[in-house]
């Protein structure tokens, strides 16, 4: 009774191990670098080789003296768990055959054997479930594995018939089931992502001693030497899981990212000096009238010629007046100064002056003009962005402010514009407020 429930079991087992091959598959990588790779671990083997009951652990005393090889054939259904792990469900039909059955032992020792005797097994059926251990996975340069070895062992259940004779006697067996262990080593050649070649050597340990039809004193065994065919199951673009080399993917994908950073970095570097160029053509002053190109609505003017903020002649240029007399800058001198730069705000990231700046700004020209002092107005930035990005906005902000107050009638040519980016901090830049600090417009006067 429990030997039908555990024979039963076996068999669903292997049932169920075999159509579960029809279950869902992991859908395919989308095929972005360093994302979630799939793999096929589905397979399927076919293969043929030489049956014999000769093996590596026969010893002296062997049941029989010559083992003949007749043709195996067999398959598996294999799940690929780990990389080097996978479960397969296989099959194995052939006969076995040996001549001259051992008889008894000499006064040497030796063994001695029945000449004209001989058996024939049938392997009607036989079924095993295994697990097949990846030894390695050998390449470093493709992440399709080349060379994989492995060793395999499980359980199985066959049915076989022995016909065994002595001279003209015969003594024919009726099929009878019996357990068995399947063993065996080999190796596999991955001729593309889907396709493996097997070469194995299995030696099988029948838990019976009647499988040869001779009843001798220990179980039998029989080697099963083959070479095969194996395909996996699965979209074309993935890897074999027992396959894949890990670390040639890696050094694929690293080299690929290496590539794509030089030409990142080259391109960066390009549009840096042309940055760097168009910057130095904007902020030159070709005709010399104190208007930088980039804010000079009337290039090339006149050497001597007044002009306004956006560097165009004045229409009534007035005189300009050279006093001798010390400079004094009061206290309300400084504090129209003050308001100026509290409310002096530009457009984001630009050195647009915005509307509500105008008046205190206008109040700056009409001291400058009223006293004729000298101006000196230095623009600094946070060090959020490149400096070169913030060098270049604080000189145009500066240069801004410098262009209104010459259109509200100030002296260009007593107004110095300077842009020192983030090199000269009044606070800390750690903290949103110290930035908003450092980003300013400092007026001196003298």
């Amino acid at each position: 009774m429990n030997l039908k429930i555990t024979k039963s079991a076996f068999l669903i087992a292997l049932a169920g191990l075999s159509t579960s091959v029809m279950a869902q598959e992991t859908p395919s990588a989308n095929g972005a670098r360093f994302s979630t790779q799939q793999f096929r671990t589905w397979s399927i083997g076919l293969h043929g080789g030489a049956l014999t009951p000769r093996t590596l652990f026969d010893g002296k005393f062997r049941n029989f003296q010559t083992a003949k090889e007749n043709v195996g054939y067999g398959g598996y259904i294999k799940k690929q768990i780990l990389p080097s792990l996978g479960i397969q469900a296989e099959f194995l039909a052939g006969k076995v055959e040996g001549l001259r059955s051992l008889s008894g032992v000499d006064v040497n020792g030796d063994p001695t054997y029945t000449l004209n005797s001989g058996f024939k097994t049938h392997i009607q059926w036989s079924g095993a479930l295994t697990a097949v251990y990846n030894i390695a996975n050998i390449n470093i340069n493709n992440e399709n594995g080349v060379l994989i070895p492995y060793v395999k062992a499980g359980a199985g259940y066959m049915s076989s018939g022995a016909d065994y004779h002595v001279g003209s006697a015969q003594n024919n067996q009726s099929y009878m089931e019996n357990w068995f262990i399947p063993t065996g080593i080999g190796f596999k050649l991955g001729v593309s992502k889907g396709l493996n070649l097997d070469f194995g050597y299995d030696v099988n340990f029948v838990k019976s001693a009647k499988f040869d039809g001779l009843n001798g004193a220990t179980n039998d065994k029989f080697t099963y030497a083959h070479a095969g065919i194996e395909f996996a199951f699965g979209g074309k673009g993935k890897p074999q899981l027992q396959n894949y080399s890990s670390l040639a993917a890696l050094r694929m994908q690293s080299k690929e990212e290496s590539e794509e950073l030089r030409r990142a970095l080259s391109t960066a570097e390009q549009n840096a000096q042309r940055d760097r160029e168009q910057y130095a053509k904007d902020m030159a002053d070709d005709d010399n009238d104190g208007v930088a190109n980039k804010f000079d609505k009337c290039p090339n003017t006149p050497a001597g010629t007044v002009v306004d903020g956006a560097g165009c002649p004045l229409v009534v240029p007035k005189p300009q007046i050279i006093k001798e007399t010390k400079v004094v800058v009061t206290e309300a001198d400084r504090k129209v100064v003050d308001e100026a730069i509290k409310n002096l705000e530009f457009d984001l990231g630009k050195s647009t002056i915005r509307a509500k700046s105008y008046t205190t700004l206008n109040k700056v020209a009409a001291l400058l003009v009223e006293k004729d002092f000298s101006l000196k107005l230095a623009g600094h930035t946070d060090i959020t962005g490149s400096r070169e990005l913030n060098l270049r906005l604080s000189k145009e902000r500066a240069e801004s402010v410098k262009a209104y107050l010459v259109s509200q009638g100030a002296n260009a040519s007593r107004i110095e514009a300077t842009g020192y980016g983030p090199d000269q901090p009044i606070a800390t830049n750690k903290t949103a407020a110290g930035r908003q600090q450092n980003r300013r417009v400092e007026f001196t006067l003298f």
